[in-house]
């Protein structure tokens, strides 16, 4: 950045700023900006369901609360319903945290993706892939929460164990896959 004591030749100068970009430089520009990707419908992907995903936990952080007290209240909602939810204390905490951590990943992952230096083919099958981790491992969890021994840790048991198995199962599998992927990419990469 430069102060400038004497007018440019440039009409849209501002005197605080860098020199002016003419008409020659600003076709550049927009040449550079046509050729590199466009990561947009991605991010849009990766935001929505990272939002979605973070109210999925959100409402799991009310159940969590209305388990604690053991009843279902809100202020300034007057009454209560005297109902204890199942589960466990460390059940929905897991729920609630899985649903907000997981959506704010997906978050982290609109910002920072296009600057990984993907093909946009690859970066949209990553986005896929962490956008189904980020829904299954929550959604998993609410088992735990909701019925006895469902934790999905092993194969086996009522189905509402099999279910959370698979989720984490298919969870982790694309987890894996994703993150394999953009090591592989970028140790692919030349530095310049």
């Amino acid at each position: 950045m430069t102060l400038q004591s004497e007018p440019t030749a440039c009409p849209w100068s501002i005197r605080i700023h860098q020199p002016c970009l003419c008409h020659s430089d600003r076709h550049a520009l927009q040449e550079i900006a046509v050729t590199q990707p466009d990561f947009r419908p991605i991010k849009r992907q990766l935001i929505l369901n990272g939002g979605f995903v973070m109210l999925f936990g959100f409402a799991a952080g009310f159940a969590f609360v209305f388990f604690i007290l053991g009843s279902i209240e809100l202020w300034p909602i007057p009454g209560k319903i005297a109902y204890q939810l199942p589960g466990s204390d460390k059940a929905w905490r897991m729920t609630h945290l899985e649903g907000v951590i997981n959506g704010l990943m997906l978050w982290l992952l609109a910002a920072v993706l296009p600057t990984f230096e993907l093909s946009v083919k690859l970066t949209h099958r990553i986005a896929q892939a962490l956008i189904i981790t980020a829904w299954a491992f929550p959604i998993a969890s609410l088992f735990d929460a909701l019925f006895k021994d469902s934790r999905g840790l092993r194969f086996g048991g009522p189905i509402t164990n099999i279910i959370p198995f698979f989720l984490f199962y298919v969870g982790i599998l694309t987890l894996i896959w994703a993150v394999v992927a953009v090591i592989v990419a970028t140790w692919r990469q030349r530095p310049e």
